[in-house]
C-alpha cells in the first residue's frame, strides 16, 4: 500500500505525517520487489544499498535502519521529511516507498550513482576551484530552502553530499536523521569534529557519577537550541576542506590548538589592529581575501553574528585561491598592456592619415 501525501510546508505537520504513515507501513520481502546491486554506504544509522525496482526498472537507493537500534518514530521522521519537504533539486528526496522487514525499517530514495563528495577530495590538495564553487552554489540553495521551511540539517559534511555526475555539476545533500525544526531544544550530538559548532562547548555541562563508584566517569548532558547558524558553520568548514583537502582543526573547542589559533586570528581581524596581517600561522595559506571574507562570515565564533548560507552566492565568480587571483591580475595587466599598444598604434595611424591629408 502506498501512502499519497501532498506537500506540506510547516514543521509541526511532520508529526502528523509520521502518525499517518505509521498506520499504513507495509511489510515486504526485499528480494521480491528489488534487485539489490551493491553497497553504497554504511554508518551508525545502518546501510544504503543500490537497487533496481523489479517492476519499474528504476534505480534507487534503499536505506536500511536496524529495528533493534532505530525507533519507528525516528525512521518515519526522516522518511517523511525527505519525502514531503526536500523539493529542492540539491536535496535527496525519498521516493514514496517505505516498508519494514523482520530486522529493518527501509525507505527508497534518489540514488547518488557517483558516490559522495568525500570520495573526490584529494588529501591536502582539495578539489578544483570551479568545482568548489559549483558545489557551494548548489548547497547554498538547498540549505536555504530547508531553512525556509523551518528545518536545520545539523549534519552537513562531505559524506552526506552525494554526486549525480563525476564533475560535481549536480550534487545532493542527504541524510536527514539529525534534521530538526528551528527553535526546538535538543540534546546535542557531541563528537570530535570540526563541523561541531563552538557553542556546543559553551553549553556543555558535566555531571560526575557518585564517589562510591570505583571509576569516575563524566556524563555529558548538553542541550542546545536548533538554529540555522549551525548549518552555516558546517558550510564554512566544508568550503575550507574542499579548497585545501584538509580540515582547519580537529574540533571546535578551546582544547584544540588549531581552533584557538583561528579564534585569535578572527578577533584580531575584527579589531583591525595595524600590523596584524598574520595568517593564523599559515592556516589560510593560499586562500584569497575574497574567500577569507566568506569564511569569516560563516565561521563567526558567535552564532548570532554568523552569516546565512545564502550569503555564499555573493562570493561566487571571484577567485577563491590566491594563485587564481594572481593569474587574473597577470591576465588583466597583459590585457591592459595590449590595449595600450592598440591605442598607441591607432594614434600613430591617425596622425599619418592627417599628414596625408595635409592636416595638422
Amino acid at each position: 500500500m502506498k501512502l499519497r501525501i501532498s506537500f506540506l510546508s510547516m514543521p509541526q505537520d511532520l508529526d502528523e505525517l509520521c502518525f499517518l504513515s505509521a498506520q499504513s507501513m507495509p511489510s515486504l520481502k526485499v528480494s521480491q520487489h528489488f534487485q539489490v546491486l551493491k553497497l553504497l554506504g554504511e554508518g551508525s544509522y545502518g546501510k544504503v544499498m543500490l537497487a533496481v525496482h523489479r517492476k519499474r526498472g528504476t534505480p534507487m537507493a534503499l536505506k536500511f535502519f536496524p529495528r533493534q537500534s532505530t525507533s519507528l518514530t525516528s525512521f518515519l521522521r526522516e522518511y517523511n521529511l525527505s519525502l514531503s519537504y526536500c523539493t529542492h533539486p540539491s536535496l535527496t528526496r525519498a521516493l514514496g516507498i517505505f516498508f519494514s522487514t523482520p530486522t529493518y525499517y527501509v525507505f527508497a530514495q534518489q540514488a547518488g550513482l557517483y558516490g559522495d563528495l568525500y570520495s573526490v577530495i584529494v588529501s591536502e590538495v582539495g578539489v578544483d576551484e570551479d568545482c568548489v564553487q559549483r558545489v557551494m552554489s548548489q548547497l547554498s540553495g538547498a540549505v536555504t530552502h530547508l531553512h525556509s521551511l523551518g528545518f536545520v540539517h545539523r549534519d552537513i559534511k562531505p559524506e552526506n553530499i552525494f554526486l549525480c555526475d563525476a564533475a560535481c555539476r549536480w550534487v545532493k545533500l542527504g541524510d536527514f536523521g539529525l534534521a530538526r525544526a528551528v527553535g526546538t531544544t535538543v540534546r546535542a550530538v557531541w563528537y570530535e569534529s570540526p563541523f561541531c559548532t563552538p557553542e556546543v562547548e559553551l553549553a556543555k555541562e558535566t555531571e560526575k557519577v557518585p564517589e562510591e563508584e570505583e571509576e569516575e566517569e563524566e556524563v555529558e548532558d548538553i542541550w542546545i537550541t536548533v538554529e540555522p547558524c549551525i548549518d552555516s558553520w558546517a558550510l564554512g568548514v566544508l568550503v575550507y576542506c574542499l579548497l585545501t583537502g584538509c580540515f582547519p582543526w580537529e574540533e571546535s573547542t578551546h582544547h584544540d590548538r588549531g581552533y584557538r589559533r583561528y579564534e585569535d586570528w578572527f578577533y584580531r581581524e575584527q579589531e583591525q589592529n595595524p600590523g596584524d596581517d598574520e595568517d593564523a600561522d599559515g592556516l589560510f595559506e593560499g586562500l584569497s581575501p575574497l574567500v577569507l571574507t566568506l569564511l569569516k562570515e560563516l565561521l563567526h565564533p558567535e552564532p548570532k553574528h554568523r552569516g546565512s548560507p545564502e550569503e555564499v552566492l555573493s562570493y561566487l565568480g571571484g577567485p577563491w585561491l590566491m594563485e587564481t587571483e594572481l593569474e587574473e591580475r597577470r591576465r588583466a595587466e597583459e590585457a591592459e598592456k595590449e590595449a595600450t599598444k592598440i591605442r598607441e598604434r591607432a594614434g600613430v595611424e591617425e596622425e599619418l592619415l592627417r599628414e596625408g591629408r595635409g592636416e595638422r
